[in-house]
């Protein structure tokens, strides 16, 4: 399917290695995903936000965005297109406001549910919707849940807050497509709601089966003598949650950062601080498993996700 990289740092920072020139960069990876590319940055606060139905191997573009970005805040989306045509405008990242949001999976049977799923979006944001793919509906889904909860253009909007509007929305589709399936590697018609959203201070990563990785530090930081922003949770955990950068990336990517395997209904986020919070999907989520449909490519599991909010901790 797609590949999704999301970047936060306390720094401005570039990210040509992780987009060009690693080993397994994203536009390496794009020889597999070559429905597009979008790379959404934030400058003075504003995402910038471009696109193009190009391979990002081949494309100029792709290479010239990604040598010349410095910012806090980078998303970028390799589509491998499941739902919706081959176009511009349902290429991801999808923006409203400040927000920002890319999608790696599949909404299943979407074309027979979509009414519903539209139907539980507030009008005032449905009638922004411009293409026809299930992962702008989901976007528009959770704005409609954030929305209910704080002020979308909110600078500071809470993590706790997006991470239960997160936890609604994919409640809620999972009520109308069925539960989220945990084996990546099934087939691509199968239920995945794996994505990454942020609004430039704020980042939130959901792991809905697809896989996604995250680093919060690195092995050794090569800038380590000379960046006055550095300090030890550059190079090991965190002890007080406060990070330096929080990295979310479908593959690791070859280089110095220290990368963990989110879990299937994990969630992930940093705050505008750069305090790092987790929202283990054990512990907001129902343990019913069914088995997984025939078109699966036989066996594996479906873990079935249900709204539980969170007691403030």
């Amino acid at each position: 399917m797609c590949r999704i990289f999301g970047f936060r740092s306390v720094i401005q920072s570039q990210v040509h290695r992780s987009l060009i020139s690693a080993d397994n960069a994203l536009m390496i990876q794009s020889e597999r995903h070559s429905d597009g590319w979008g790379v959404a940055y934030y400058v003075a606060g504003a995402p910038h936000v471009i696109k193009s139905v190009n391979t990002a191997m081949s494309d100029h573009l792709f290479q010239r965005v990604s040598g010349v970005v410095t910012s806090e805040t980078v998303l970028a989306h390799l589509r491998k297109a499941t739902q919706g045509q081959l176009s511009t405008i349902n290429t991801h990242p999808f923006q409203y406001g400040s927000w920002v949001f890319a999608h790696n999976g599949n909404i299943r049977g979407f074309s027979e549910i979509r009414p519903a799923i539209l139907e539980k979006i507030p009008p005032v944001l449905r009638r922004f919707i411009l293409g026809d793919t299930d992962s702008e509906a989901l976007f528009y889904l959770l704005l409609g849940k954030m929305a209910r909860r704080c002020e979308l253009h909110r600078p500071g909007y809470s993590l706790r807050d997006l991470a239960d509007a997160a936890r609604e929305a994919v409640a809620e589709i999972c009520e109308l497509a069925g539960p989220l399936c945990p084996d990546s590697d099934a087939a691509p018609t199968n239920n995945f709601l794996t994505f990454v959203i942020t609004n430039g201070r704020t980042m939130l990563a959901h792991q809905g089966g697809k896989t996604l990785h995250v680093s919060t530090h690195k092995q050794r930081c090569p800038d380590r003598d000379h960046c006055p922003s550095f300090a030890p949770e550059c190079e090991g955990t965190s002890t007080d949650g406060f990070v330096s950068h929080l990295i979310f990336s479908s593959e690791p990517l070859h280089g110095d950062n220290v990368w963990e395997p989110m879990a299937v209904g994990e969630m992930i986020g940093a705050d505008w601080r750069m305090q790092l919070q987790r929202f283990p999907g054990s512990a907001a989520t129902a343990s019913a498993v069914a088995q997984a449909p025939e078109e699966s490519g036989g066996g594996g599991e479906l873990v079935e996700l249900r709204a539980a909010r969170r007691s403030r901790s």
